[in-house]
């Protein structure tokens, strides 16, 4: 049977000042009226039901999360007590499924992703769970046709069709944020996609495959394993959870299977990564401005202004920015300088002022 399980422990340092550690970027309201974290479960309508729906969170936002989501059963919001990247956190998740539903399949998507329209998702989910279901070792992933020489996603190189499935190939490689000049070489040969981190398989496979291929990780699964559903689970957790590697599941599993496919979606996506991603998802005006709150402006250019609240942002005379302002703190960046935002967010740590971040 198919339970989905969304990833949402992430801290969106990208999106400070208005993403946080206890209010991150999925726990907020961007795109639309719900938050991001809610649009995922939205999207599930009619395919996965919410008894069937686990979210993987950290301590400090699994407050939250369930408040966000009432009709998820409490106990399915999965708390990791560290960080240690999605390789151990989707083999904790399996371990939960499995102990649930031993025959279940994973659908595992992030909660901070943008997808339209719903019911192009759902049927490509579909696809791709009859994937499975035709061969129990298959990984699938689903690869986005790139739109530009985009250098922060990793690319997904197909390889042979699949038979009976005009939108599914092999995997020949995988490359992880290439410069600008090979991002510009994938999308002219028309045959790598962006990896939209949103993948299908069974619960038992996957973990199969960590302890085949992290065998550390597999063996911290199966500490759990042993104790899942019993007092000792919760210390056993801290414990052992903490000693696993971080890793990514891209790189701790599906670069060295065999078993890896892909399947071409068939919606629009967006990981809305930073704030340079907001003009794609809820667009531009004539000046090339994305504006939202209470934000006036002269003479301005293809800038990203959002005011958090009642207080108004005054723009004159600029171009290139992005400019948010919160109750406590006020964002002025070069657009197109992510790396710059990352080191800001760092030296705020480095100085203490944590109450900011």
């Amino acid at each position: 049977m198919l339970h989905a399980v969304i990833m949402s422990g992430g801290s969106g340092t990208r999106f400070w000042p208005q993403s946080r550690r206890d209010c991150p970027k999925q726990l907020q309201v961007l795109v639309g009226d719900r938050t991001l974290l809610q649009q995922s479960v939205d999207r599930l309508d009619g395919l996965v039901t919410a008894e069937r729906t686990w979210v993987v969170t950290n301590v400090v936002q699994a407050t939250a999360t369930r408040e966000q989501l009432p009709s998820v059963p409490g106990e399915q919001v999965i708390e990791e007590p560290v960080a240690r990247n999605t390789a151990a956190c989707l083999g904790l998740a399996a371990e939960h499924l499995l102990a649930a539903d031993p025959e279940a399949v994973m659908l595992v998507l992030p909660a901070d992703h943008v997808i339209q329209p719903d019911e192009s998702f759902r049927e490509a989910v579909q696809a791709a769970v009859a994937l499975v279901e035709d061969d129990r070792r298959r990984l699938v992933l689903f690869g986005v046709p790139p739109t530009r020489a985009a250098t922060g996603f990793g690319y997904i190189h197909r390889g042979d069709p699949l038979p009976g499935q005009p939108n599914g190939f092999g995997v020949s490689s995988f490359h992880e944020k290439p410069d600008r000049e090979t991002a510009e070489h994938y999308l002219a040969t028309g045959e790598s996609y962006w990896n939209s981190g949103i993948f299908t398989w069974r619960a038992d496979r996957i973990v199969e495959a960590l302890a085949e291929h992290q065998p550390a990780i597999g063996d911290g699964l199966a500490t759990l394993r042993a104790v899942l559903g019993t007092d000792q689970y919760s210390a056993r957790l801290q414990e052992t959870f903490a000693a696993l590697p971080a890793i990514s599941i891209d790189r701790a599993v599906l670069e060295h299977c065999q078993d890896s496919c892909v399947l071409e979606a068939s919606f629009c996506w967006n990981d809305v990564g930073s704030w340079r991603a907001l003009p794609e998802v809820i667009g531009s005006d004539e000046s090339g401005n994305c504006l939202q709150g209470p934000v006036s402006t002269v003479d301005v250019h293809n800038c990203i202004v959002r005011s958090v609240g009642d207080h108004l942002v005054a723009v004159v005379g600029v171009e290139d920015l992005v400019i948010v302002q919160t109750a406590d703190v006020t964002l002025v960046a070069r657009r197109d300088d992510e790396d710059g935002l990352r080191e800001l967010v760092e030296r705020l740590a480095e100085e203490g002022r944590d109450g900011y971040l």
